[in-house]
């Protein structure tokens, strides 16, 4: 969704990502975000109870070490924890503990945007209000470890914004580290927009700055940001070809403020002035120790990069020059951890039989993954009436042997695709029967078809009946052939493949009938 204005947008991101623990960040109460019993995982210390001491969450604290590995930020030696305070309903202390002189991350960049710093800090409550005038506030959420990034003004578009979004969210699940589904705000945008001239841009002045505040889509946070980017330059252009005074012209002015989203509407609108840190009062927590990393065996460099995994622009390099895929392939792939670990076992297989594994056999396991067998289990799952489970689930896929097997018979000319794809089919089928009724064991391609007539067919004697009977029923094709339509061959080719449920060998079928038809 570009947006074309004489104005040069920046934008800086901060988002929050709830981190995947057992506990909440200070207390024991369960980390739950499928929970919906309301008020069922809270204690006096998540209540904010007087009295109450906090009790720092190590695995939170690795998880945003590890993030700050794979961005190559700064990792802070020393850290602490602060106190900031603001009055909401959803913050049952009256100030919310979070980190602000010193994050555990600074510097870093991710999908080529700079970023300023990632802090840990404990997520709020959640309010919601009736259509009678009433809030409520479910404490569940309230302590839960949250995550903050905070990029650099260097954006200066929307697309970008939603790339950077896009692969924040892909690194958080490739590292264990939280689901970041938007939708159930695990991650939530807060887009910081501002538009200038050219020239003021680049003596590094900005416009005057708006907050557009939890945006739980991608789509939102594209669409929040390219409507923000115009009608600051709107406005921009208003006053700038204002002849006459500009508050007695009436016209509007940006203005500093937090704005919010109107998905029905397709545009912000304000909510609040926007807060400075003076205004929250940040002081240092003095409930909780101050901690220097170093000293922390679990948290040093070696250990920590002992269990990072590998990352996703990593496999992206990867599977292009290891596999030849293409970009979109290699999107499904890299977006999808299951089915990446799925394909690869596969060429694994094949590697076992062949001691190498051709580009061809793993163009078709690319393919035959991709195409057919997603496309079968889509239709399979549609028939099930199953939509609350994902398409892929790598406990219930073929067993990756019997996938092999049945890519070697292509790859050799034992299978037609038709027969392939067949056997696919019955495969799915027979998984799903073994798992049912807890059968051992992979289940064999080649027996699967071979009992049911799914292999290619490469003997004249076995084919020869089949091309008398298309050539006897097909008449009109003959002639025409003969008379020198060339094409009706093809014709003929498909009635005979039609004829043998695809098991004929189609480049013997066109010349037995080319023989025969002179």
């Amino acid at each position: 969704m570009e947006t074309k204005t004489k104005y040069v947008p920046t934008i800086g991101l901060e988002i929050h990502a709830e981190l995947k623990t057992a506990s909440k960040m200070f207390c024991s109460c369960r980390n739950n975000p499928d929970e919906e019993k309301p008020n069922e995982n809270i204690c006096p210390i998540c209540m904010g109870h007087p009295g109450t001491l906090p009790v720092l969450n190590k695995q939170a604290i690795k998880h945003v070490l590890k993030m700050g590995l794979a961005v190559v930020g700064d990792l802070a030696d020393f850290t602490e924890w602060d106190r900031k305070n603001y009055f909401y309903p959803d913050i049952p202390k009256g100030y919310q503990i979070s980190q602000f002189k010193f994050p555990l991350i600074s510097n870093g960049e991710l999908a080529g945007v700079k970023l300023e710093r990632i802090h840990l800090e404990e997520d709020t409550a959640q309010s919601t209000h009736d259509q009678h005038e009433k809030s409520l506030v479910n404490f569940n959420r309230a302590g839960v470890p949250l995550m903050e990034l905070v990029t650099k003004p260097v954006i200066h578009d929307a697309e970008t914004a939603v790339r950077f979004a896009k692969e924040l969210q892909l690194l958080l699940r490739y590292l264990g580290a939280g689901e970041a589904n938007m939708e159930k705000g695990e991650m939530r945008v807060e887009a910081n927009i501002s538009v200038a001239t050219p020239e003021a841009t680049s003596a590094g002045k900005f416009g005057t700055k708006t907050e557009v505040k939890n945006l739980n889509s991608f789509r939102s946070v594209e669409r929040a940001i390219a409507y923000e980017i115009r009608r600051q330059s709107d406005i921009l252009e208003a006053l700038e070809s204002a002849k006459t005074d500009i508050e007695k012209a009436g016209l509007e002015k940006v203005v500093q403020e937090t704005r919010g989203w109107d998905d029905t509407k397709q545009k912000t609108f304000s909510q609040r002035s926007k807060e400075s840190s003076h205004d929250y009062r940040y002081f240092p927590d003095p409930d909780i120790p101050k901690m220097k990393i170093s000293e922390i065996t679990g948290f040093s460099v070696e250990n920590l990069s002992k269990d990072m995994p590998e990352l996703p622009w990593k496999k992206r390099d990867r599977y292009h020059k290891d596999y030849g895929m293409t970009d979109k392939e290699v999107a499904v792939f890299v977006e999808n951890a299951e089915l990446a670990k799925y394909f690869e076992s596969i060429i694994t297989e094949l590697s076992k039989g062949l001691g190498i594994t051709d580009q061809k056999r793993v163009k078709l396991v690319i393919n035959y993954i991709l195409t057919d067998y997603l496309g079968l289990l889509k239709t399979s799952k549609k028939d099930m009436a199953s939509d609350d489970s994902p398409i892929f689930d790598i406990k219930s896929a073929i067993a990756p042997a019997s996938f092999a097997e049945l890519i070697s018979m292509i790859a050799v000319g034992e299978i037609s695709s038709r027969g392939a794809k067949d056997t696919l089919a019955l495969l799915i089928k027979e998984t799903a029967a073994s798992i049912s009724d807890n059968s051992k064991g992979a289940i064999s391609a080649r027996t699967i078809a071979e009992k049911n007539g799914l292999l290619q067919k490469s003997d004249a004697a076995d084919i020869g009946p089949t091309i008398d009977k298309v050539i006897a029923d097909n008449t009109k094709a003959v002639d025409e052939y003969k008379a020198g339509k060339v094409a009706s061959i093809q014709f003929l080719i498909g009635q005979a493949m039609k004829s043998t449920r695809g098991a004929a060998n189609p480049d013997l079928v066109k010349k037995l009938l080319t023989e025969k038809l002179g």
